[in-house]
């Protein structure tokens, strides 16, 4: 994977503070002084900590995501939500769409779409989740899932270059557990026959940390890693770039 532009991004999910953010420091010495290698970094920490992180980061080459919105691209009686715009006009360039934890919470294909549709709008990347849970891959209905999640999920959705797809299959995340190498090559290749035209940039995520990077790094139809909790850690982070760029 050395020689391809690599995606690194951090969600952060529910964590962090503005004490936090003194930690990146870290993260930010190491962009600077491996400026010269190809992969980028993105940061998509909770709306609180958007504006923050965003000046924070503004004269390094690390960029700053959202992790969920509200579909309407208008201003509504939606109390507690945000919309893509909002998100936009606080520093967000990319959201994430479509996590499995949004979806248990309600977020079904349709609604995702919505979402998208909004956030392309607004001007935001969007980095779209799909994957199966474990009773569905016991189920051999993998790409039965996994090909109604991205037929509903980008219907009518022409430009695929604002597009990230994360492939985190449900029964990864949090578990410590990741897929065999030859099980990934398939479900990404099967992602990628899914695009008549030029597929997007695919990646993995489903508990990706520094222990279990080389036993994925090196598949080279991914463009690299959604990283969930060990991206809360800038030594555990910086350590999954390593190993993966060097």
């Amino acid at each position: 994977m050395t020689n391809k532009y690599v995606y690194f991004i951090a969600n952060w999910k529910m964590f962090g503070d503005l004490k936090t953010l003194n930690s990146l420091d870290k993260v930010i010495k190491f962009s600077k002084d491996n400026k010269k290698k190809k992969f980028k970094i993105i940061y998509c920490p909770p709306s609180t900590l958007i504006r923050p992180l965003s000046k924070r980061l503004k004269k390094t080459k690390i960029e700053v995501g959202a992790q969920n919105c509200h579909e309407s691209d208008k201003f509504g009686p939606f109390t507690g939500q945000i919309n893509s715009q909002m998100l936009k006009n606080v520093g967000a360039k990319y959201i994430i769409l479509g996590h499995s934890e949004n979806r248990l919470k309600g977020d079904d294909n349709k609604k995702i779409n919505l979402k998208i549709k909004s956030a392309l709008k607004a001007g935001l990347k969007v980095i779209f989740c799909i994957g199966e849970t474990l009773r569905e891959k016991r189920n051999k209905k993998t790409k039965q899932i996994l090909s109604k999640q991205i037929q509903v999920g980008l219907k009518s959705v022409n430009n695929n270059s604002k597009i990230i797809i994360a492939y985190e299959p449900i029964w990864s995340i949090g578990s410590g557990i990741i897929p065999k190498p030859n099980d990934l090559i398939k479900s990404i290749s099967f992602i990628k026959s899914k695009f008549v035209k030029k597929s997007p940039k695919i990646l993995y995520g489903g508990s990706v940390n520094p222990n279990n990077i080389d036993q994925i790094k090196n598949i080279n139809t991914i463009d690299g890693f959604l990283i969930g909790g060990a991206s809360q850690d800038p030594k555990k982070f910086i350590d999954i770039i390593k190993k993966t760029i060097n």
